[in-house]
């Protein structure tokens, strides 16, 4: 016979199971990181796969997952080869595609993730984090909304002035040193670690950015901190959105617990989650700015060389 339920109370036991289906779930995924077969180059590839499967997990089906592509900029720059990159392609095109080679614009990247095993180099990891730092959206854009055009250069949106990806290393190794780049940011906003003994996976974001707020003006203003601390009054100059409304709202305020212990893919999935929402990619695409850019180099210009 049916059990009859009772709709206003919780269904405590689905929700149970589904909270154990994601331990099992992070169980899964660190023994299949840590496969192992003598063939390293083919090893190297599927550990790919297998974050690549994390991601695609939990985020939302408006962003698309490649492996294997270049970041490029307006101005002409190029980022070091990105394992994982997470992008909106709704409104923004490849720049370059051809088979496995693939050129995405900076302005449609929502993150970026380096996937690497124990062997860890600073120094390679530090330049590549610096290779997509490095990257300038631009605001030379136009864009029709409902009754006009909007003009990105003369238009300032107050909530976005210059946005940058979230850099994500995804790794096995259990001592990692976050450094901090050029800029004054941590090389990784996010380290996901397997380490071998447990069979969790363990869940570190930057620790300069506690409040919402923080990674709001770090993901949508980026330099903003940085002028701020040098003494010039940003907000007045462009008039940008400052965040206050989530000075009182914690990353840590996303967390699952299970009698004190963190169940880190759960409340990874709200976190990631809330990050993407506060990111508001892509912004009105520069198509102009692209066309000059490849124009300027086609023909020699100098401030493209």
């Amino acid at each position: 016979m049916e059990e009859i339920r009772k709709f206003d109370f919780a269904d405590s036991k689905t929700v149970k199971n589904i909270i154990n289906n994601y331990i099992l779930t992070e169980e899964t995924l660190v023994k299949q990181l840590y496969f192992t077969t003598s063939h390293g180059t083919t090893i190297g590839g599927f550990r790919e796969d297998v974050w690549k499967g994390m991601f695609e997990q939990i985020i939302p089906k408006k962003f698309v997952i490649e492996k294997s592509v270049f970041i490029i900029d307006s101005e002409g720059r190029v980022s070091n080869e990105v394992d994982l990159a997470i992008f909106d392609e709704t409104y923004t095109p490849y720049i370059f595609r051809y088979g496995r080679l693939k050129f995405i614009p900076i302005e449609a990247v929502a993150v970026v993730v380096e996937c690497k095993s124990q062997s860890l180099n600073e120094k390679i990891l530090k330049n590549w984090a610096e290779s997509i730092a490095a990257l300038k959206t631009s605001k030379k854009s136009y864009t029709r909304i409902n009754g006009r055009i909007i003009v990105g250069e003369k238009e300032q949106n107050a909530t976005q002035t210059q946005t940058r990806p979230l850099r994500i290393l995804c790794c096995l190794s259990e001592r990692i040193t976050n450094n901090v780049l050029e800029n004054g940011e941590k090389q990784f906003d996010i380290i996901v670690r397997a380490p071998s003994e447990k069979s969790v996976i363990k869940i570190e974001f930057d620790p300069q950015k506690e409040l919402l707020k923080d990674w709001y003006l770090a993901l949508n203003h980026v330099g903003y901190e940085q002028k701020k601390e040098q003494g010039e009054s940003v907000k007045e100059k462009i008039q940008i959105d400052d965040g206050s409304i989530l000075g009182e709202v914690k990353l840590t305020d996303y967390q699952v617990k299970n009698e004190e212990k963190n169940i880190s893919l759960l409340s990874f999935n709200f976190q990631f989650n809330q990050l993407l929402m506060l990111i508001n990619n892509p912004i009105p695409f520069p198509h102009i700015a692209y066309a000059k850019m490849f124009g300027d180099i086609a023909e020699g210009a100098e401030n493209h060389e």
